[in-house]
């Protein structure tokens, strides 16, 4: 069952030309790891210091497999600088039903 990822960004407004070319540089990887079906990015209207990223994976295990790669050797070290606060991660799976 697929899996959505949704990770939202409050980057520091004096960031967001530096955030662009990290997280594009950071979705690059993403996009090619393993179960990775695709990553939309929304920036907030209101605020475009506000961004969702909107993961898909095919699974919960290349979810859990992705995650555990980005706490050890895929570790973003470059991004924590341009944040305004901590990331929000939530997750679930696609009821097609619904």
């Amino acid at each position: 069952m697929a899996v959505k990822a949704i990770l939202e960004l409050t980057l520091k407004k004096e960031s967001l030309d530096t955030a662009r070319g990290v997280v594009h540089k950071i979705l690059t990887d993403t996009r090619n790891f393993d179960g990775c079906e695709g990553v939309d990015v929304l920036i907030d209207s209101a605020d475009e210091s506000r961004w969702l990223l909107i993961e898909t994976w095919q699974s919960e295990e290349h979810d859990a497999a992705y995650r555990t790669w980005r706490s050890g050797p895929g570790a973003i070290t470059e991004l924590g600088p341009l944040l305004a606060g901590a990331p929000v991660l939530t997750k679930g799976t696609v009821d097609s039903a619904l």
